[in-house]
């Protein structure tokens, strides 16, 4: 009983000692085996850096207005007249011509008579200019000899003494002078007159209708010369100067103009902080409202490089290649362009990548396919 009492105490060490071994060995057979260096190289473009002065141009756009335009507004009142023109947008009219003829009979009457008033004025003061200034008697004769109710009204002759300006004065006859020289310069405005060779581009009036004083008319402008009204941050204030040359292009890039910088607007926006630059630009097939795109030049950065702002890592990053890998260099972004950025602190010589590569990453093992300067 002994014996089996041994026996199976030997058999129960040597169950424990056994399955401690195969659990070692278990654990030992699970353990990961250790990663291999992998050896798959992407293959890419690269280019390398040679740093100087890149221009920096400010990429901006607006609507075209004509330079020379006006507003037509009335300052009398009375029936649109027929100028033999038909006044609609569209209507080219060269300098000097009739734009608008307003009915001025009421007011030449008007005015007709106030000159028939004077004239009875004058005739009436001349028997006593004779007794008390003989000597200016003459010259007073032939003015109203030569008076005219139909043509301007002339200026009085000048006084030889204060006393006969004085003795003039007292005649009244000063006050209806002025009155009717007001009422000459109020007959021109019942007539408009194009300042130059332009196109009506804008018309609120009809032929027989009765205007007022103070009502818009329509807009009149020259199609020979525009300004395109652009907006550029504050950034570029200093570099800005009258006189520049701007190219400009339409929405579709099939034609471009060389334009100037004419205006700079001194005073930045609060609400967009930006400041206005006009564009002065003639040419063949420009037309009011058009809209064009604007590359302003404002300077040349030194010691900076062009790049892809696709190839950019947060804006201020850059992949560079070394020793057959991808590294992550900082750089400073200086200006950036539609498509491009310019940007300072890569050393001359330096290889980056030409085109983005998917899925980079600092450390990746590339082989270069080709390299530009």
């Amino acid at each position: 009983m002994n014996l089996r009492k041994i026996i199976i105490s030997l058999i129960g060490i040597l169950l424990i000692v056994g399955a401690s071994f195969g659990k070692k060995y278990l654990a030992k057979g699970k353990e990961a085996p250790k990663p291999t260096e992998s050896k798959l190289v992407t293959k890419v473009y690269a280019q390398t850096v040679k740093n100087g002065a890149t221009p920096i141009s400010i990429s901006t756009s607006g609507n075209l207005k004509a330079k020379h335009r006006v507003e037509l507004f009335a300052e009398v009142q009375g029936i649109f007249e027929d100028t033999g023109r038909d006044f609609l947008p569209g209507e080219q009219y060269k300098k000097g011509a009739t734009l608008i003829r307003i009915n001025s009979q009421e007011h030449s009457a008007n005015m007709r008579a106030q000159k028939s008033a004077l004239y009875n004025q004058l005739v009436m003061f001349l028997p006593d200019l004779k007794l008390d200034y003989p000597s200016a008697f003459q010259k007073w004769k032939d003015y109203i000899n030569n008076f005219d109710v139909q043509k301007t009204l002339q200026a009085f002759p000048e006084a030889d003494s204060e006393q006969e300006k004085l003795f003039i004065a007292g005649k009244n006859i000063h006050t209806s002078y002025y009155n009717i020289k007001n009422m000459e310069e109020r007959l021109g405005k019942y007539a408009i007159y194009a300042p130059y060779y332009g196109i009506l581009t804008e018309s609120l009036v009809r032929k027989g209708a009765l205007i007022r004083a103070g009502q818009k008319l329509g807009e009149f402008i020259s199609p020979g010369i525009f300004e395109l009204e652009v907006t550029v941050s504050p950034n570029f204030a200093d570099l800005l100067k009258i006189g520049k040359s701007v190219v400009l292009r339409d929405v579709e890039k099939t034609k471009t103009w060389t334009g100037k910088v004419s205006r700079v607007n001194g005073i930045v926006d609060p609400s967009s902080q930006t400041f206005k630059v006009f564009i002065q630009v003639k040419g063949k097939d420009l037309k009011e409202g058009m809209y064009l795109e604007a590359d302003v030049p404002a300077q040349a950065e030194e010691n900076s490089f062009e790049v892809d702002r696709k190839l950019l890592v947060e804006n201020n990053k850059l992949f560079t290649i070394q020793d057959g890998q991808l590294k992550l260099q900082k750089v400073q972004a200086i200006h950036f362009k539609e498509t491009t950025a310019i940007i300072k602190g890569l050393a001359d010589g330096t290889q980056i990548l030409s085109k983005a590569v998917p899925g980079a990453f600092n450390g990746m093992k590339v082989a270069i396919l080709e390299t530009s300067n």
